[in-house]
Order: C-alpha cells, then structure tokens, then sequence
C-alpha cells in the first residue's frame, strides 16, 4: 500500500490552497498514468479548496508507478505567488510539504484487530441492516479508528487500515522530546531554503 501525505504544516491559508492545487495537479498525473487514487481523508480549511493536510491512497497494481509518483511529492515544496487572498501581503513564498509512506500489508495486519459493527447515521435499511462499519485497533498500542463512510465492509477496512496508520504515525511524532522537537524544526526550517519542487503564479506551473 502506498500512501501519500500532503500537509501546509503550520502555514497560512495560502499553503492551504497550494496543497489543494497539488491534490489537483496528483489527481491529473494519476489520470494520464492510469494509478488509481483515493483521498483517504482531508483536513480543509475555513476557506474553500484549501486543505490542512490531505491523505492519498495510490495503487498501480504491480508496477511500481504509483510508488515513483508519490515519491516525486515527497519533501519540501514551494510555491512562489502574490496571495489571492491577502493583495497587498508582500510574501510570495508559501511552503507545503509531502511525505510517503509504503506499508507491507501483509506485516502491518498482523497487528491489528478488525472488528464489524452495525453503521449508524444516514444510509436508509442498508445502514440498518448491514454490519459494514469496521473499527480497526493496532493491538501493540491500542490505538484505533472506526469507519463506516463507505458501503462495504471491504472498503471500510480498506479505509480504516490507511487511517489507522497515518494515526499512529501521528502518535509517534506527538511523542517525541522537546530536544527531538527542536531539531526536526531546526531540519523542517534549513529544508525550506532546497524544495525538491517549485511552482511558480496562479497557474501552479512546475519550474524546471
């Protein structure tokens, strides 16, 4: 499984809305190569098309296309524009940053508890009557999801495995010491001055 993670970190709306143009630009390079993509959750911001942090799933089948994608998104990227939302802020530099994850199935469910249960909320009899909902829980550290948007049982499992990741990938960072803290910011700040991709005025072009 491979998953990719866009984040505008602690940015402005303008790095919210330079990762909504990247979701896009992910979505149309997807398309022309035949990957298979699938937002597994997205954190929007107040403003509209401007996204937190947004999480992809990318499948290819057996070829290693999706894996080469999402690793050209990962890193610091940066996006030089006069602001849409604020004409007279003279900053043009706005930074986002994405980071990829490849997850051995078979390894990462061995350690984890899949549980059905009936879904609830809107969705008619089929809701009602149907154990489709599942709540995934990593059994080394009790950490779990429950997720019933989809249909499926299969899709819900699906879902809930990404996300059960992404959470404890979470965990461990909110985990780490002050010390460990400051020097990933210390890190974080030097890689601002080398993105590994460039996009350039309202068009989001990429800059050879």
């Amino acid at each position: 499984m491979i998953l990719l993670q866009l984040s505008a970190g602690q940015g402005p709306v303008e790095c919210g809305n330079a990762v909504g143009l990247a979701l896009k630009a992910i979505e149309k390079q997807c398309k022309a190569q035949g990957i298979k993509l699938e937002t597994i959750e997205a954190i929007e911001m107040s403003t509209p098309a401007c996204f937190k942090s947004v999480l992809m799933q990318l499948d290819s089948g057996k070829t290693p296309d999706a894996k080469r994608l999402a690793a050209s998104w990962q890193g610091t990227m940066l996006w030089v524009c006069q602001s849409q939302f604020r004409s007279k802020h003279k900053r043009k530099n706005w930074f986002f940053s994405g980071h990829m994850y490849e997850i051995n199935d078979i390894q990462f469910d061995r350690s984890i508890t899949f549980q059905t249960c009936r879904a609830s909320g809107a969705g008619g009899q089929h809701v009602n009557k149907t154990d489709s909902a599942v709540r995934a829980v990593h059994t080394e550290t009790g950490v779990a999801v429950r997720v019933e948007s989809e249909r499926s049982q299969h899709a819900n499992k699906r879902l809930a495995r990404a996300l059960l990741f992404q959470k404890l990938e979470a965990t461990k960072h909110a985990q780490l010491s002050l010390q460990e803290k400051a020097r990933w910011q210390q890190h974080w700040e030097l890689e601002r001055g080398n993105p590994v991709k460039t996009f350039k005025d309202e068009k989001f072009a990429l800059v050879d």
